[in-house]
């Protein structure tokens, strides 16, 4: 008894230090769109399943961002057509799911058949969250009964990793635009300074104006600014001047 606690132990303190690598590669990717696929990846690497998708909430909505392969694609594109399905679940009433037999599971009538039909006959899916929920990861097998509550317990140790890797691109991305967009619209500003002889101040009031009266973005209007050289409703300049 006492060997076989031993090697469970071993095991498990192996598959923690397997995850503090996962998480170091999935934090060390340079944009939203590398870790999320990264996610995928290093799930796959991790045997949580034999394939793998993610689910992302931006904007109050719910996109399948990533999958290993199609048919898991296809998969998590049709719980969101159903409007049921253990990822979107678990995003919307922030549980986790495990399920031996999608053909059986009573629980999504719609989305379940359709998934058994592409091959999937079980899954679970956890909720990826820091403090908010902001995604689900769906993990799949052709085989009936094949997840059991040690493999949820260790996808939802994944899913801790990936949502802090996640959240950290999302706000390294935030910071890029917030830089990218006060640059445009300081050299929008010059623009207008030049061309029209009026201060900074004055300048940012035109562009907030047209921002107002258009229902426009700043950071569009003064990028239209900036391509055009003028204001978007006066005419270009002549080639005299």
């Amino acid at each position: 008894m006492d060997v076989e606690l031993g090697a469970s132990v071993g095991a498990a303190k192996r598959r923690l230090a397997e995850f503090a690598g996962v998480a170091r590669e999935m934090a060390r990717q340079p944009d939203l769109e590398t870790t999320v696929s990264t996610v995928v990846q290093q799930a796959r690497q991790a045997r949580l399943g034999e394939a793998v998708g993610l689910f992302l909430v931006d904007a109050r909505s719910i996109t399948a961002v990533a999958s290993s392969e199609p048919d898991v694609a296809r998969a998590d594109a049709l719980q969101l057509e159903c409007g049921e399905g253990p990822g979107v679940e678990a995003i919307m009433r922030r549980r986790d799911f495990i399920s031996g037999d999608l053909r059986l599971d009573g629980r999504w009538r719609f989305w379940g058949p359709q998934a058994a039909r592409l091959g999937w006959l079980s899954m679970l899916s956890v909720g990826l969250g820091d403090g908010d929920t902001i995604g689900a990861l769906t993990v799949y097998s052709r085989l009936p009964r094949f997840f059991s509550e040690e493999d949820l317990g260790v996808a939802e140790v994944f899913a801790t990793h990936a949502a802090l890797a996640v959240a950290n691109a999302r706000e390294r991305q935030s910071l890029l635009k917030a830089v990218e967009a006060r640059h445009l619209i300081g050299q929008a500003q010059g623009i207008l300074m030049e061309r029209y002889e009026v201060d900074a101040e004055q300048a940012f009031n035109v562009l907030r104006r047209y921002s107002s009266h258009g229902n426009r973005k700043l950071r569009l209007v003064a990028a239209e600014i900036v391509d055009h050289r003028r204001l978007p409703d006066d005419p270009p300049l002549s080639p005299e001047g």
